[in-house]
């Protein structure tokens, strides 16, 4: 059995030991997980597992996709926004402490692929009223009306990093969604998302009023990099490369198919260690630079190179294997499957949740159920089994 072979196995058996009465909790059961809270059920992380649930058609994974879903749910609060998680057993419910906008987007991506790829109609439809706050509170961060969302730093997946203002990674979710819903603006989210995430294309006239001095001062650098910005403030930017960000814009169809093959071939060139799958990002905040916080120094997490801020997250790097077969590059995107299958198989099969982007250590909590549902999503994509 080859090694992706054997990590498709092993991914259904981590899901089904890490399921719940209530649906996927992040991590399997480990002294750690308890006081850090990963048997819980996390938005993000149950829904991109309840997306690799469905499209492996096991019916005890599809149960617990529907679980999580249902749950997350119950727990939405009046304004419309899922909570960043919830401890359904005590009825205790988390939004971070500077919010999990990101939170309510998955929600909605998993819906959505669970009504498209599973026979029952009635999920969906039972849960239209919540769908419909859901997305009336994302419309509500739209703050200019310009079809991009708005957010505070720290307040996405990455919650130890200081993006903030319009973030492309929380931009490149939010048009799947409106697509996928069929929402109105998802032109104009398309526009803008271009127009102020690589302006190079572009001219600042077309841009809102609030974005045009920003772009004007990028416009006049002399450098530039084939990619995405990882967010847009106000007179300053991300100097970040961030690689997840850039995946779901590819994968989603954002850029154009000539900015699509210089993106990929930006990434490419990038160095990186090669037994392990793509970091989440290149370029990462060191601290002595204006983008760095008192706050990236928790738990001795988010130094360069580490967790958030370049680390090695083999969930994440699922989605930039899928960005590379739709742009066509199936026996890369073939060799950065096989890459995760491998990541995950270190320590006897330990599906860590991230690696050193220099050392290659493992670091995190054990057993991370993103990482089983990512590679089974992604397995089917390449596949050509499901749609995303």
């Amino acid at each position: 059995m080859n090694i992706i072979n054997e990590c498709y196995n092993k991914s259904i058996e981590l899901l089904l030991n890490n399921s719940s009465q209530y649906g996927f909790l992040a991590s399997g059961k480990q002294k750690r997980a308890v006081t850090r809270n990963y048997l819980s059920i996390f938005a993000r992380d149950a829904s991109i597992c309840a997306l690799g649930a469905v499209a492996s058609g096991n019916k005890k994974l599809i149960s617990s996709a529907k679980k999580s879903l249902k749950i997350l749910g119950k727990f939405q609060v009046h304004d419309g926004e899922i909570p960043n998680y919830v401890k359904p057993e005590k009825k205790y419910v988390d939004f971070w402490r500077l919010g999990s906008i990101d939170a309510t987007l998955w929600w909605l991506i998993a819906i959505d692929f669970y009504d498209k790829n599973i026979a029952d109609k009635n999920f969906k439809k039972s849960l239209d009223k919540k769908i419909k706050k859901a997305v009336n509170w994302l419309y509500c961060q739209e703050n200019e009306n310009d079809g991009i969302l708005i957010q505070t730093e720290a307040s996405d997946w990455a919650d130890l990093m200081p993006r903030n203002g319009k973030v492309l990674y929380t931009n490149a979710l939010w048009y799947k969604i409106k697509k996928d819903y069929n929402l109105l603006t998802t032109q104009k989210t398309k526009k803008n998302f271009n127009l102020l995430f690589y302006p190079y294309n572009n001219k600042t006239k077309n841009l809102p009023t609030s974005d045009k001095a920003t772009i004007e001062m990028i416009l006049k650098r002399k450098s530039k990099g084939d990619f995405y910005f990882s967010f847009v403030g106000y007179l300053y930017w991300g100097k970040d490369i961030d690689v997840y960000g850039n995946s779901l814009a590819l994968l989603f169809g954002l850029p154009t198919r000539e900015l699509k093959n210089k993106i990929t071939g930006y990434l490419f060139s990038k160095k990186r260690l090669k037994n392990l799958p793509m970091p989440v990002l290149f370029n990462p905040i060191k601290e002595n630079s204006r983008e760095w916080r008192k706050y990236m120094e928790s738990h001795k997490q988010n130094y360069p190179y580490q967790y958030h801020n370049g680390g090695i997250w083999p969930y994440a790097s699922a989605f930039w294997a899928m960005a590379l077969a739709s742009a066509g590059q199936k026996q890369e995107a073939k060799k950065e499957l096989e890459k995760i299958a491998y990541a995950n198989s270190l320590n006897n099969w330990e599906f860590n949740e991230w690696f050193h982007a220099k050392t290659g250590k493992a670091r995190g909590m054990k057993w991370q159920s993103w990482n089983a549902g990512a590679f089974l999503l992604a397995w089917h994509y390449l596949e050509g089994d499901v749609e995303f």
